[in-house]
């Protein structure tokens, strides 16, 4: 056996967190023994995002942290940011891989065909024909096959990896860039990976990818098509897919996960703005009022469905009757909760361009609004589903005796701990709101 200590430290999307799991298992099944990445390692692997410029920060720390724990372990930094800077990762002190979106999953391959430990390796990188400053990287145009990953841990859920890249290119937006063009697993093999999971003992899975209302299309499939095949299936564990675009939520993929129950009632749709005119500024694919439809519908068949979104604040030329108008819009709808993140400048997308700029404290400040507004809805979501009975699966906290679950419809439920309950969904009264969050069952 190898022995070696590896640490895996995972930013950004689902996405990322199933391919970091993947890659980690192969590097688990050679022998390495996985470490927290707060741990002394021998290898160190940074799985990296680029969605805002916090991010790349993390990211930058977390090689950092990582030279300081051990300046002798190799480093490997992959994802999207290595494919996007890839010239300012390697220049990092002791980051001896940089690896892109399509070489990653060749990273154990790679590391094991490095010089030995004794050799100084601090600085040696692989070389590619896009690169003469021996870096792995890639155009997306090279972006041409799918590799199917899965996230397994803790047995309670996975995140399955269904869909690829991006074909939208929305202004503040550099994903594409970093992922390709979109492409998509196959609905059989989808099937087949759900079975593989489930045989492991996972009671839920999450369907993901960068664009997972895309999926199929290179396959002549699609999403419904997949949920239908689901949804008609028996044995198999509770499913949730991730954020979908409004444009593509149909209603047919909406009237399944109504009629279904298999198909969890959670949805994920992005708003990103109330304002039309913002909208169009960020080349998104609808208008406010599609957006309304879209919401209108799940309530009407699930009227205690979760619906989350996210917005965007601060995208440039966002006036103050803009953003009121978002604030406007978001009050009259019934959505569940949202994630606000402030417009962060990336390079090399169309919003890059734009001069009409939104100050710092003006972003902050239209922050704040918003994330009470968030909280406010979620306060009455919850409130909603008081008396309720759920179907709770849950998982294997063990904090101050305590263990928490979720209910189908993505509520949080806490009760005293007991290993019978791990991995085991139980239908549970929701009479009990501790916080404004946080259900409480105390028998």
């Amino acid at each position: 056996m190898n022995g070696k200590k590896v640490a895996f430290h995972h930013f950004g999307c689902k996405v990322n967190f199933s391919e970091a799991s993947e890659i980690s298992r192969s590097f688990r099944d050679k022998g390495y023994v996985l470490v927290d990445h707060h741990e002394k390692a021998d290898v160190f692997v940074i799985n990296t995002c680029v969605v805002t410029a916090m991010a790349e920060k993390k990211c930058r720390a977390a090689i950092r942290q990582a030279h300081h724990l051990n300046p002798t372990a190799r480093i490997a930094v992959i994802g999207c940011f290595s494919e996007l800077n890839a010239t300012e990762i390697r220049q990092m002190e002791g980051v001896t891989l940089v690896l892109g979106n399509n070489e990653k999953f060749d990273l154990l391959n790679i590391m094991e065909t490095l010089p030995p430990e004794s050799e100084n390796v601090s600085k040696i990188l692989i070389p590619n024909s896009l690169s003469s400053k021996h870096t792995f990287s890639a155009d997306n145009s090279h972006f041409t096959s799918f590799i199917s990953t899965y996230s397994y841990g803790d047995r309670t859920r996975s995140f399955l990896k269904i869909q690829d890249g991006c074909d939208y290119f929305c202004a503040y937006c550099t994903i594409p860039l970093a992922s390709g063009h979109s492409r998509s697993d196959s609905i059989d093999h989808v099937i087949y990976r759900i079975k593989e999971i489930h045989n492991l003992g996972v009671r839920e899975i999450v369907l993901t990818g960068v664009n997972i209302g895309d999926f199929g299309r290179n396959n002549h499939e699609t999403l419904y098509q997949l949920l239908d095949k689901l949804s008609g299936m028996k044995d198999i564990p509770r499913i949730r897919f991730s954020s979908i675009e409004p444009d593509l939520l149909t209603d047919e993929i909406i009237e399944k996960v109504a009629a279904s129950q298999t198909l969890m009632p959670h949805f994920h749709i992005p708003l990103q703005s109330g304002s039309n005119r913002v909208l169009g500024a960020m080349k998104r694919k609808y208008v406010k009022e599609h957006y309304q439809d879209r919401v209108l519908k799940i309530r009407s068949l699930m009227p205690l469905a979760c619906i989350a979104t996210d917005v965007i604040v601060g995208f440039p030329g966002e006036r103050t009757r803009d953003f009121d108008e978002t604030v406007s819009f978001i009050e009259s709808l019934p959505i569940s909760y949202m994630h606000v993140f402030p417009y962060s400048l990336r390079r090399n997308t169309m919003a890059a361009g734009l001069v009409e700029t939104v100050t710092a404290k003006e972003i902050k400040n239209r922050s704040i609004i918003l994330h009470q507004l968030s909280d406010r809805k979620k306060k009455d979501f919850y409130r909603q589903n008081l008396g309720r009975t759920a179907q709770v699966l849950f998982e294997s906290n063990n904090n101050d005796n305590q263990m928490f679950g979720f209910s189908e419809n993505y509520c949080k439920v806490k009760t005293r701990f007991s290993p019978d309950l791990i991995n085991k969904v139980r239908s549970v009264a929701l009479d009990c709101l501790e916080s404004d969050f946080l259900f409480t069952i105390t028998s």
